[in-house]
């Protein structure tokens, strides 16, 4: 399934939506009104007039506050985050696969028990999904020494029909977050983080290549309780480490961090753990499993001279995007002091290559950032302008908008587009 995501750096926005990644499974079932009672997907904003795409809202189980919204999404193969104005964190099974290493931070929920019947919604089933690592822990011991009564039986929940969009209509609250203060949510292929307001970050799910980053001692695969995650480590302790961003993707976990010890300038530090089998790590070493998070190449430390204040400020990256097969694209944030003859942000690359997907013309893995280049021989930037912008049915939507070209890791692939600037 795939999600239509609320963009995270958009502050208004307030529904989450979800439409089916099967073309054929988006086309409305003969019989089936069309979702034209829906004011959002009627305003031709994205689709016009077209009104025959299946497709769900998810709305909270629990009730939101007057004035909180939704503001945030972040989805793993299976599972998916949300995060509102108050800092609430949600979460949201896509399929019966959404909890196989506790990456949901809870077991049970209600689905409908007739989904595309939504007069009928009031019947619910309560499911249960319990991580493999509890239902059996000896999953991974050998079949020759494991009993016939050891082997692990198929849940009666597996008869649960959930290959539609339709499969389940709500967004659950995490347990253990509630009271805490959330300003961001990230997710992997099958883990989840939370980042506080004060710069922790939680993490939770799999973590068999060390993808959560408690370290190289914590070796279980599956972390099922939001637990933190300490980025301090191997730094003087008078030096405050302070989490600004996290990043994840497939079995990659990126996370930008401040250090400063009070009498000099901050630094920026990009820290990663996971599979970094590839490369993906960007530490110059191909290791498949990276528990404590290493410091990536090339990206961290950062300075460049400020006319403004006469002295070296840190390069912040502006963004890091994460693919699911293994490459990472990060965005430097070089047009922030460029002053006028700024031209974009510089774009590197590294990691799995063979589908050519990291755009330098080669196909071979890359274990360090790398500045990516055009054609030419120039530095490839990413740019910013004024544009007239267009709805998916052709019509102007606005004109002289500001736009910024933004990068992205996809399966196999990477894109450049442009966006409406926050």
């Amino acid at each position: 399934m795939s999600r239509l995501q609320v963009d995270p750096y958009e502050p208004f926005a307030e529904k989450v939506y979800t439409l089916s990644s099967s073309k054929q499974k988006q086309d409305l079932p003969a019989g089936v009104p069309t979702p034209s009672s829906t004011p959002w997907w009627g305003t031709g904003w994205l689709w016009g007039e077209e009104e025959d795409v299946d497709f769900v809202e998810i709305t909270p189980r629990e009730k939101l506050s007057r004035g909180e919204k939704f503001v945030s999404i972040a989805a793993g193969n299976a599972h998916l985050l949300a995060l509102t104005s108050f800092g609430r964190t949600f979460a949201h099974p896509i399929n019966m696969k959404a909890n196989t290493h506790g990456q949901l931070g809870f077991r049970k929920f209600d689905v409908p028990e007739h989904p595309r019947e939504p007069h009928l919604h009031i019947h619910r089933k309560e499911v249960e999904l319990t991580p493999k690592s509890i239902a059996d822990p000896y999953m991974n011991a050998s079949r020759s020494v494991r009993k016939p009564s050891d082997q692990p039986l198929t849940p009666v929940q597996d008869i649960v029909a959930d290959d539609s969009i339709h499969f389940s209509d709500k967004l659950f609250e995490v347990p253990a977050l509630k009271g805490i203060k959330i300003d961001q949510v990230a997710a992997g292929a099958r883990s989840s983080f939370v980042k506080t307001a004060n710069g922790r970050v939680l993490g939770w799910g799999a973590n068999g290549f060390g993808q959560i980053g408690l370290g190289g001692n914590v070796a279980l695969e599956a972390i099922t309780v939001p637990t933190e995650v300490i980025l301090w480590r191997a730094t003087p302790q008078s030096v405050r480490t302070t989490c600004l961003d996290v990043y994840a993707g497939g079995d990659l976990t990126f996370f930008k961090v401040e250090r400063t010890d009070g009498s000099a300038l901050p630094y920026i530090d990009v820290l990663a753990c996971g599979n970094g089998q590839y490369g993906g790590l960007g530490n110059a070493a191909y290791t498949t499993a990276q528990g404590a998070p290493v410091r990536s190449r090339n990206v961290s430390g950062l300075l460049e001279y400020s006319e403004r204040s006469n002295n070296m400020q840190p390069i912040y990256p502006h963004n890091i995007s994460v693919s699911p097969t293994g490459h990472v694209l990060l965005t430097l944030d070089t047009l922030a002091r460029a002053g006028p003859g700024g031209v974009g942000r510089d774009l590197l690359v590294w990691g799995a290559n063979q589908e050519y997907q990291l755009g330098n013309g080669k196909r071979g893995s890359i274990a360090s950032p790398t500045a990516l280049h055009s054609p030419e021989g120039h530095r490839f930037m990413l740019g910013k302008r004024k544009a007239d912008v267009k709805d998916l049915s052709g019509q102007i939507w606005k004109k002289g908008v500001d736009v910024e070209q933004y990068a992205l890791a996809g399966w196999g692939n990477s894109v450049v587009y442009w966006r409406i600037c926050r």
